[in-house]
Order: structure tokens, then C-alpha cells, then sequence
């Protein structure tokens, strides 16, 4: 291994970015603010809300969080996010995920106001994200973009291997490196071939959901790796990279935690500074 690609250092600068954007709206008389919707006690969600939270107050951001009981009502619900659209101090709004299952997500997702939708869920978003005209990308994969620029990794005309066809992570990821000239292939389930086709892989982003799923055979000597994988295994986090043996061939490696998950927040903050300056006409 050439190098470890440490999310926490990366994810500081693109925070020290955000807390100066912040000032700077700030100086204008221009407040920020996210509005983050947590329905039910589901305990991963609860953490995630409450780190979402720590870096909006360290950031200088507003955020007002909105905990609703399990048995919510989809009508409760939509009526919210509708006084939250037009609510002129809330630039960001975010309804964390998984919701209970009687409520309808892709309902949900799409009543949010495209310019409000930090998360970059909502079906014009993804639009824009296909054509290359985009004002947000969903947190994780614009993190894992800041991570190649960071490590001045080059995707242009670079083989690009992405395991994993979410919509969230797979599908954005694809078309974010091959907005930068990346030769893209996303696998998934039903790839045949896969570690043939992992192992021609220069740059290999892993985000299928199964710990340690890629191993040393899978991957290409002097490959850059990028782990999104977030797993629990006796207790332990790790992702879906067998690290220590993959470590080895790698030139650039992610690690689990420490690595893409670091990132995702400060994405999302760089994601609702840039929906103030665009819902204030400010540039840049």
C-alpha cells in the first residue's frame, strides 16, 4: 500500500470550506439553515441525526431537527415538509432514511422541493446528475469525487469498476466518473465475471452492503480503492473490502471507519451551503 486515504482529514477541509462560505453569507445577512425529518426510533438513524446536527452547530449552520413518533401519518408528514418548503430560513431539507413501512418514501422524497433536496433524491436532481448539469449529488458519492480530487487521482481515461447499482451510491457513482472521462462499469447481483471484471479495475469503489466481500483476487495491483461499505461484524465496524489483504496490492486504499463515512456529512453540508447561495443568487 502507496497510501491510506484518510476521510477524516479530507472531510475537515471540505468543513473549514463550508464554515468559511458560511461566514461569508453570514456577513451578508444571509442565515443557513437544514431541516432534518426523523421518523420513529430506529437507532442507526438516531446517530446519524445527532452527527448531522453536531456539524451544522460547528459549522455555523441552523438545524432544526423534527422527531416524529412511529405511527405518523403519510398526510402528518407531507403537511410538514410543505410548511418547510416555503419556510424561507430553511435551505436544506432532509427526511432521514428508512422510513417506517407504512410510509410511502418515494412520496416523500418527491414532495421535497428540488433546490431544498440536499440529499439530491428527487427525481430532477437525478435528472440532473444524468446530463452532467447538477446543483447537488447524493452525499456519499460527491464525498468519494472530493477524496480522487484531494488525492490529485486522475479518472480520466481510467478503467472505473463500481460494485453496487443503488441509487443512492452505484447508479450517482457511475455517472460521476464518467462525467470526468472515467470508462465506467457498474456490477451488481446478477455480473457475471465479477472478479474478472473488479480486477481490470484502476479505480474499484466498493458498495455492495457485504462485509468483506472484495478480496486480494479481485483486485488489480496498484489499484485505488475506494471502501463505501458500512458493516458490523462481531461488533465491529468494517467495510465491504477485505482490508489487510487487499491493502497490499492497492496503491490508494479507504478504510473502514474512517475513510467514505466522514465524508458523507461534510458533503451534506457543502450540499446546503450551495442550496443558500443558489436560493439567494449568489455564485461560486
Amino acid at each position: 500500500m502507496n497510501r491510506l486515504i484518510d476521510g477524516k482529514v479530507i472531510s475537515a477541509a471540505v468543513k473549514e470550506r463550508v464554515r468559511n462560505g458560511v461566514s461569508e453569507l453570514n456577513a451578508k445577512g444571509i442565515t443557513v439553515g437544514l431541516a432534518v425529518i426523523i421518523v420513529g426510533e430506529d437507532p442507526a438513524s438516531k446517530v446519524y441525526v445527532a452527527n448531522k446536527k453536531k456539524a451544522c452547530e460547528a459549522l455555523g449552520i441552523i438545524s432544526e431537527e423534527y422527531a416524529l413518533p412511529e405511527n405518523t401519518t403519510q398526510e402528518e408528514l407531507l403537511n410538514l415538509i410543505k410548511e418547510l418548503n416555503a419556510k424561507k430560513s430553511i435551505n436544506g431539507i432532509l427526511c432521514q432514511l428508512p422510513l417506517p413501512r407504512h410510509l410511502d418514501e418515494k412520496l416523500i422524497i418527491n414532495s421535497i422541493l428540488p433546490e431544498k433536496d440536499v440529499d439530491a433524491f428527487h427525481p430532477v436532481n437525478v435528472g440532473k446528475i444524468m446530463i452532467g448539469d447538477y446543483d447537488f449529488v447524493p452525499c456519499t458519492p460527491a464525498g468519494v469525487m472530493e477524496m480522487l480530487k484531494y488525492e490529485n487521482i486522475d479518472v480520466e481515461g481510467k478503467t472505473c469498476v463500481v460494485i453496487g447499482r443503488s441509487n443512492i451510491v452505484g447508479k450517482p457513482m457511475g455517472m460521476l466518473l464518467l462525467h470526468k472521462n472515467g470508462t465506467v462499469t457498474i456490477c451488481h447481483s446478477r455480473t457475471k465475471n465479477l472478479k474478472e471484471i473488479c480486477s481490470s479495475a484502476d479505480i474499484l469503489v466498493a458498495a455492495v452492503g457485504k462485509a468483506n466481500f472484495v478480496t486480494a483476487d479481485m483486485v488489480k495491483d496498484g489499484a485505488v480503492v475506494i471502501d463505501v461499505g458500512m458493516n458490523r461484524v462481531d461488533g465491529k465496524l468494517c467495510g465491504d473490502v477485505d482490508f489487510p489483504s487487499v491493502s497490499k496490492k492497492a496503491s490508494a486504499i479507504t478504510p473502514v471507519p474512517g475513510g467514505v463515512g466522514p465524508m458523507t456529512i461534510a458533503m451534506l453540508m457543502q450540499n446546503t451551503l450551495t442550496a443558500a447561495k443558489r436560493q439567494n443568487n449568489i455564485n461560486g
